[in-house]
């Protein structure tokens, strides 16, 4: 049995998830970093039954009927050619589905997802999905929920093939479905009809963010470099995305130090100077309040 300190979410992995849900590994061979299948209302009432907060990243694409669950205390509707995101941390309820439900779900561990070479230069982009900064889902025009459907299916064929190179070929193909995710979320963006002005400011913005997010996190300095005024740019921001500055900074940060945690030799103190903490509680204070978890338990998990 493990055991969490308290005051922290209990977060599951994805294969302790699984295993909570249907009893038993989906194939004998599975390493728990990635899985793919075909869903339907049984199987997704059953995410009620772990009670918890999932440590992995996953995709719903819905084929046919709807599915109604509250995200973090908030009531959606997903319906056929939507897709859902669930980012780690997020507290999740199904609460009704229709009989004819169906779906496909893509579900990629956290520290699996982070050690993608391209993710770290993708959630600099604004509208990643692994970013939850706005609505986590997606109406998709037909031909774009096909494709990205047959793309889902694959990596369920490869799953369950015999391929001498199944995880590498697996981690390409889950890194071609983020990119077509972000193409995708791009084309829904620039479908809102935005004015180019704002357009123009948010994309500068962006572009700032990961050259400067460790050191500075104030809204004044973006504005300024933009040559706008703080208030401006925050309504530009919210405007494009219904968040704030302060919401990307932060989830830049958590997204540094996380990969940090996981892939280098830091100390949690050298990584709290590196990202410009004032101290070390000061960090382990911000990363648990966003994470569930402290640094140290994030790394030892």
């Amino acid at each position: 049995m493990r055991t969490f300190a308290p005051n922290f979410m209990l977060m599951y992995t994805l294969k302790e998830s699984w295993i909570a849900m249907f009893g038993d590994m989906p194939m004998s061979d599975w390493d728990g970093k990635m899985y793919c299948m075909e869903t339907d209302a049984g199987k997704t009432f059953r995410t009620n039954e772990t009670q918890g907060f999932l440590s992995a990243y996953t995709f719903t694409l819905v084929t046919e009927g709807w599915l109604k669950f509250l995200c973090n205390g908030r009531m959606l509707t997903l319906q056929a050619d939507d897709l859902y995101f669930y980012s780690p941390g997020l507290s999740v309820t199904i609460v009704s589905a229709s009989e004819n439900y169906r779906g496909i779900c893509l579900m990629a561990d956290e520290h699996t997802t982070i050690e993608i070479p391209t993710v770290r230069d993708l959630v600099n982009i604004a509208y990643l999905p692994i970013v939850q900064l706005h609505e986590p889902k997606l109406a998709l025009p037909r031909a774009t929920a096909q494709h990205l459907a047959a793309r889902m299916r694959e990596i369920i064929a490869y799953l369950h093939s015999d391929h001498i190179y199944k995880g590498e070929v697996l981690r390409m193909l889950y890194t071609v479905f983020l990119l077509d995710v972000q193409n995708a979320q791009q084309q829904a963006i620039t479908r809102r009809l935005i004015p180019q002005r704002v357009e123009e400011i948010f994309i500068g913005f962006i572009r700032l963010l990961p050259q400067h997010f460790a050191e500075h996190r104030d809204i004044a300095f973006y504005a300024s470099r933009l040559n706008i005024s703080q208030v401006y740019l925050s309504r530009v921001v919210r405007q494009v995305t219904g968040r704030t500055v302060i919401d990307y900074i932060n989830q830049m940060l958590l997204m540094e130090a996380s990969f940090l945690l996981r892939t280098t030799s830091m100390s949690i103190t050298q990584i709290a100077d590196h990202l410009h903490f004032a101290d070390t509680p000061s960090f382990s204070k911000f990363f648990s309040r966003l994470k569930g978890m402290s640094p140290k338990d994030y790394r030892k998990q």
